[in-house]
Order: structure tokens, then C-alpha cells, then sequence
């Protein structure tokens, strides 16, 4: 029997597909309602866990309570991606959720974090050597699980095609129905949700994908309201004080930020290891009861800086207006910002500053990152070479985590064994807890050798030091790891901070300082709230943004003298 040639030419591809092959079609709408139902259940266990903390799952009013939350969330989550999505934009848009879930749901479940505006502006800050230090390898499971596998699932389906006309009725009615169903959910449980939120606003950090999509509109929304531009005036009238008249030595002051430090593990505060053996055989005032102003870097950095401070936090009113630097410069003072981590945020904007943490300095940098030291790089020459009152501000990469074991040479490795993993949950408790001491060793030590170089200073300057971290850590406490928490219910050991200060017998002199007296008073509760106005008080700075009650050298000095205007040649001959 002869086959005809059409019948020959029948391609192989007319047969019909094995059903495990054949691709589903789905509806633009049925897609995003299961992706946003997977990423409710599969990528939000922190969020859940919070939620429904101290609820007997034998009872019925908890399951309806988390069935509710669950189909109020996906109706809204639905509503939200509803609105962006077409055919051409949806599987990308979804597939971008995906993944900012999966990578965000590992580090809150990890680390225990909360992502707000404050936490997700430290991930935009990240630079590349600390984004390497928390690529770990330990995330690869989830990652794929929970980010890639999903992603790759969503570009299966095929999406069926309407008219334009049916396709915006339909989409018009999915968006009415998912918003009514939404309200109706939390209306049922109101009570309850209201209360929830009440009590634990900080729950709604760990709902992802859309904490990370409301941090990042406002933090954009913070930035389109603080267009680049001039900030504004701090201390416009600010001028030097009766204290300068007569004077012929200038004044060197280092002010020394650390990172990630926190007060309970200094031992001038007290803790049993010897973390501190350096700075206790220099004549340091320890504060043991200081408190940051955040518990991130973004947030306590340029907070410590201003004249306005956790008391009044207005982060806005903050970030638009000078920092205590210019309010020194404004006086007469030259002001020098060296870094070893990730820049000022803003505080030294418009002044003289110098990146230090890819200096070319072979002993003291490796693998993109540079020890501490290298602050003190230059300093002699900088010092011998400026005319005039100099103010130096250190920010150390001190005792930033996770990879604590990279913060301090081989040789001040002394609590062992020290966790060398950059993946905390892969040490022990005590594994990391000696790394942590040992980066505290070294900032130790670091301190140390800036007072070293301050007394060899005093041949031309009267010299003092002030030392305090941004922020502080914890190790694992409580399950919580790093630091960022929200402050209202971050604990202690990432509020709590050492603030250290140092005065050479020359500068107690020349300000009338009373040393006895500090020391008398450093039991205090002391705050980053001090700092602006009590390094303007110590340096006799004259303005109206000078407030003499959170000046904490203030009773231990003369009482200031009439208010007196230096006049132009006397001026100049201390600049």
C-alpha cells in the first residue's frame, strides 16, 4: 500500500503530548492567587510564629484567627499585585517577589531580624565585602526551595488570552471581590487583629514580601522629600568661647565611633573577661550605663551627630540639617572623618573626609577589607602639618558581625575555640561569643594606641579622646542574632554601649576639667543624646543650639564666663 506525500510529510510534532509535557494554562489572576498563597504559607514561618505566639492550637478560635489573617493577606497581597500586572509583566513581577521573599524569610528566620525602613536602608548600605560575609553557604537550601524552584515553576504555565474589554471587567471584578474579602477577613477577627497590632506593631516587619516593597517606598518617598541639597543650618552663630582668649597651644580631638560594641562585654564596665587590659592602664573614665541612639548603624550615626537625638528622634528633620561637625567647622575648627567601614551617612557631608578600608597598606589590609589600624595611618604627618584646632572622627569596622573572627589579627585570638564561620548558627554559643571578645580585644588595643598617639601629640596640642560604639549585638540571646531590631523592643545588649573618654592632664587644665569629678558622676545614665552638646561644652563653643543640661562635663568645670566674641586677630592666632 502506498503512502501519499502529505501523509509522509506529517510532522512529528502533530502528535499529541505526553500529559506529564503539555504545558497548563492558566489565567493571569489564577496565577497571582496561588503565588501569593505560596508565598504566604511557604515563606513568612517568622510572621506566623509572632502572630500566633501564646495560642493553643487545640483550639478552634486559633485556627480561625490564622485563616482569617491568611485569606485577609492573599486578598490584599492579590489586590496589590493586581493592579501592576498584565500578561507581559506578571510572571517577571511575581518572580521578583519570589525571590525577595526567600532571600528576606532566610535572615529574619536566620538572625531573628525585623525588616522596616531602618533595617532594609542598612541592606541598600551593604557594601560588597559585607554582602560576601552574609552570602553564605547554609542559605543554598532554603534559596532553592523556597526562590529558585518556585521562580522556575512560575514561567511553566501558559497564560490564556482575553479581549481587552473582558480582560479589564474581569480584572476590575477580581480586585472588588479580593478587597471585599480581605475586609470581611479582618472584620471577623478585628478584635483579636486589633489587638495584635496594638501590642506588636513590630509583627508587621516580618510579613514579606511586603515588608521589604513598604520599606523600600519609604525609604524612596524619604529620599524624592530630601532632594539633594543644601542641609540646613546647625549653629550658625556658633563661635568660640571666653575659654580660647590668651590660648597659645591648639586642641586635638579624636573622637573614636566603634561598631557593634556593646557595653556589657567591656571589662571597665565589669564583665569577668579581661577585654579591656589596654584601656585599663590608660587614665580612661568609663560611662558603664550609656544607651545608642538606634540599633543601626543608618539610624544611631547620623542621630549621635545631631542636636535633636532619640529624645526628640524626627528622622527627617535629622537627616535635612547640619551634623555637630559643621558646627565645629562653623567655629573654627578643622574637621578630618576617616573611615574603615561603610562612610559617614551623610554627618560629614561638605567636609574633609578619607576612606580608608581598600587603603593599599599590605600588613594591615587582606581579602578587600583593612583592620583598624589603618585609622591611624597618616596621622602623625596630619597632625605635625595642620595650623590650628584639629577634630578627628574614627568609624571603626570594630566589632561588626557576622564574620567576627575577621575583625582582629591572628595574634588577639585569645578566647578559643572562636567561631570561624561567617554563618553564626553553625557555631556554638561559646564558639561565638569568644570571637565576639576577640574583636573586642583588638578594639581595645586599636584605643589604645590612639591615646598613645594622643600623649606624643601633646608637644603641640592639647589632646583628649572620646570613645563610643554605634550600637550594639547580640550574640544569640534569646535566639536573636546581629542587631536592627526595632528599638522600642531590641533588648538591651544591642542599645546598651561603651562610651570611654580620655583627657590629657594639658586639655583638663585649659577647660578647667575636673577629673575627680567626671569620675564621681560616670555611673550615670548617659545617652548619644549627650554627645553634641557636651563636646561643644569641653571645647567651650559658644551657639544657641548649646544645651548646658545634657552637657556631661558641664558640672565639672567652671561655670562659663560672660559671653565674649573673639575678635578677628585673636582668631587667627589659634586657628
Amino acid at each position: 500500500m502506498m503512502t501519499s506525500p502529505a501523509a509522509a510529510l506529517t510532522p512529528a510534532a502533530a502528535k499529541p503530548l505526553k500529559p506529564w509535557r503539555q504545558r497548563p494554562a492558566l489565567h493571569t489572576e489564577t496565577l497571582v492567587l496561588l503565588c501569593v498563597s505560596f508565598l504566604l504559607l511557604a515563606g513568612n514561618g517568622p510572621f506566623w510564629r509572632a502572630a500566633l505566639a501564646g495560642r493553643g492550637w487545640e483550639l478552634a478560635a486559633t485556627w480561625g484567627f490564622a485563616a482569617a489573617l491568611f485569606f485577609a493577606f492573599a486578598a490584599f497581597y492579590f489586590t496589590f499585585v493586581g493592579l501592576l500586572a498584565t500578561r507581559l509583566t506578571v510572571k517577571p513581577l511575581l518572580s521578583l517577589l519570589v525571590l525577595c521573599t526567600a532571600f528576606a524569610s532566610w535572615y529574619m528566620d536566620h538572625y531573628a531580624i525585623y525588616l522596616d525602613r531602618a533595617m532594609l536602608r542598612n541592606v541598600l548600605a551593604t557594601n560588597v565585602q559585607e554582602a560576601r560575609e552574609l552570602l553564605v553557604w547554609g542559605m543554598a537550601p532554603h534559596l532553592l526551595l523556597l526562590g529558585v524552584l518556585p521562580t522556575a515553576l512560575l514561567w511553566w504555565p501558559r497564560l490564556k488570552q482575553r479581549s481587552l474589554p473582558r480582560a479589564l471587567a474581569l480584572r476590575l471584578a477580581w480586585l472588588a471581590a479580593a478587597l471585599g474579602v480581605g475586609v470581611a477577613c479582618l472584620l471577623l477577627v478585628f478584635a483579636d487583629f486589633a489587638s495584635l497590632m496594638r501590642n506588636h506593631r513590630e509583627v508587621r516587619h516580618l510579613l514579606t514580601p511586603g515588608n521589604v516593597v513598604v520599606s523600600l517606598a519609604g525609604n524612596a518617598w524619604g529620599s524624592v522629600k530630601r532632594p539633594s541639597q543644601a542641609r540646613l543650618p546647625v549653629g550658625a552663630d556658633a563661635r568660640l568661647g571666653a575659654a580660647w582668649r590668651g590660648r597659645s597651644r591648639p586642641v586635638l580631638f579624636v573622637l573614636v565611633v566603634g561598631e557593634t560594641a556593646r557595653a556589657q562585654n567591656f571589662s571597665l564596665n565589669g564583665y569577668v573577661r579581661r577585654t579591656n587590659p589596654q584601656l585599663a592602664q590608660r587614665d580612661v573614665i568609663s560611662f558603664p550605663h550609656a544607651s545608642a541612639c538606634g540599633t543601626s548603624t543608618e539610624v544611631s550615626l547620623p542621630c549621635m551627630f545631631s542636636p535633636f537625638g532619640r529624645a526628640q528622634y524626627d528622622e527627617e528633620k535629622i537627616r535635612s540639617h547640619e551634623s555637630l561637625l559643621h558646627v565645629l567647622a562653623r567655629a573654627g575648627f578643622k574637621v578630618l572623618w576617616r573611615d574603615n567601614q561603610s562612610g559617614c551617612k551623610g554627618v560629614c557631608d561638605g567636609l574633609p573626609a578619607e576612606q580608608l578600608d581598600h587603603a593599599d597598606i599590605e600588613a594591615l589590609c587582606a581579602e578587600g577589607q583593612c583592620l583598624d589600624e589603618v585609622l591611624l595611618q597618616g596621622m602623625e604627618g596630619i597632625a605635625r602639618d595642620t595650623a590650628g584646632n584639629l577634630f578627628v572622627v574614627m568609624h571603626q569596622l570594630g566589632s561588626h558581625g557576622p564574620a567576627y573572627f575577621k575583625r582582629y589579627p591572628a595574634v588577639f585570638k585569645q578566647f578559643t575555640p572562636a567561631c570561624e564561620n561567617e554563618d553564626l548558627r553553625g557555631c556554638s554559643a561559646a564558639e561565638i561569643l569568644n570571637a565576639y571578645d576577640n574583636s573586642l580585644l583588638y578594639t581595645d588595643f586599636f584605643v589604645a594606641r590612639v591615646i598613645d598617639f594622643l600623649n606624643r601629640s601633646q608637644k603641640q596640642y592639647d589632646t583628649a579622646m572620646l570613645y563610643v560604639s554605634d550600637h550594639g549585638e547580640s550574640l544569640g540571646d534569646n535566639g536573636l542574632y546581629l542587631h536592627g531590631m526595632p528599638y522600642l523592643i531590641a533588648p538591651d545588649v544591642q542599645k546598651r554601649v561603651p562610651f570611654v573618654m580620655w583627657l590629657s592632664p594639658g586639655f583638663r587644665r585649659s577647660f578647667g576639667i575636673d577629673q575627680n569629678c567626671l569620675r564621681s558622676r560616670a555611673g550615670a545614665e548617659v545617652s548619644h543624646d549627650n554627645l553634641f552638646h557636651s563636646l561643644l561644652g569641653v571645647l567651650d563653643v559658644q551657639t544657641q543650639a548649646y544645651n548646658a543640661a545634657l552637657d556631661l562635663f558641664a558640672p565639672c568645670r567652671p561655670a562659663p564666663a560672660p559671653s565674649l566674641t573673639l575678635n578677628v586677630m585673636e582668631k587667627e592666632s589659634l586657628l
